[in-house]
């Protein structure tokens, strides 16, 4: 059947309201026509583990797409792409293969040459994942270019719920764009990633423009050193997570907030966790540069 065909299908299936179609993604080569406004290199990323830690798991796909953003973030077009798997150390295991469709037969032999990742990099001035404290200390480890980077995390970064999203997974922002596309390999993944920001939540606004904006500020890790053991739900209920320390950090529950938020955080943990006593608690400032870094986590 002919594609016009379908398309008529798929339009009249939807104006019937009983029904919701979703078209398979396809990315353009160009977004919007180019209009004299300044222009600068961001890459989505995206890559794909044999587990869940960068200190013993590896990288067996990476993926990237180099695109041209103006600072207000919109997307003017695809300027590069890259794809390559990477034969690990060890067997990949059985629910990785089962979840990518990654086989031990697609990666043997497969390599990614460090000066390939490099002239890639060269000229971007973010790398934008959608779990970015995900994929920036594997690819840190393997790639010290990205070290040297400032890195945005397009599910932390921008406030889905707060416009009307009913999550911040991948799967389910493209979806409600009316979109689907095979998940769960590299490249498959940036092209949603960059989707999603093209669009959004008021005319002439794209969600790229609020992680931008989000990219830009600092942030500050509050460490509630010494809160009481009866807060600890509290300080869940709130977000705060356990570290369980290191020779730099202390031992306590931790979460991160925009550092110009932190007065009104540092008022609450004084008067709702420590009783209304005086607190001079541990933070430690990012910015983009550090954030997500295997040095901050």
């Amino acid at each position: 059947m002919e594609t016009a065909d379908l398309e008529d299908m798929a339009k009249r299936l939807e104006k019937s309201g009983a029904y919701r179609v979703l078209r398979r993604l396809t990315v353009p080569a160009s977004f919007s026509a180019a209009d004299g406004t300044p222009t600068k290199l961001g890459i989505i990323l995206d890559v794909e583990t044999t587990g869940l830690d960068p200190a013993v798991d590896e990288i067996i796909e990476l993926g990237m797409i180099k695109f041209e953003f103006s600072g207000d973030g919109r997307i003017f077009k695809v300027v590069d792409r890259f794809a390559e798997l990477c034969e690990p150390t060890s067997p990949v295991p059985a629910d990785i293969v089962a979840l990518t469709g990654i086989t031990p037969e697609l990666l043997r032999g497969r390599s990614i040459r460090r000066e390939d990742v490099s002239a890639f990099l060269s000229d971007a001035v973010i790398i934008i994942a959608h779990n970015a404290a995900f994929d920036r200390p594997f690819c840190e480890k393997v790639w010290p270019d990205f070290a040297s980077k400032h890195w945005a995390c397009s599910s932390t970064e921008v406030a889905w719920r707060r416009h009307g999203r009913s999550g911040v997974r991948l799967a389910y922002l493209l979806n409600e764009d009316g979109y689907f596309s095979d998940g769960h390999r590299a490249m498959n993944d940036c092209e949603a990633v960059l989707s999603v920001l093209s669009h959004g939540p008021i005319a002439g606004g794209t969600y790229l423009g609020e992680l931008l904006t989000s990219a830009r500020r600092s942030t500050a890790r509050i460490f509630a050193e010494g809160a009481p053991f009866d807060s600890k739900d509290i300080l869940k209920a709130r977000g705060y997570r356990w570290f369980e320390g290191n020779g730099d950090r202390p031992k306590a529950w931790r979460k991160d907030f925009f550092e110009d938020e932190l007065d009104t955080e540092l008022t609450f943990l004084k008067t709702t966790v420590f009783g209304g006593k005086d607190i001079d608690l541990p933070i430690q400032t990012f910015s983009a540069l550090d954030r997500y870094s295997v040095r901050t986590l």
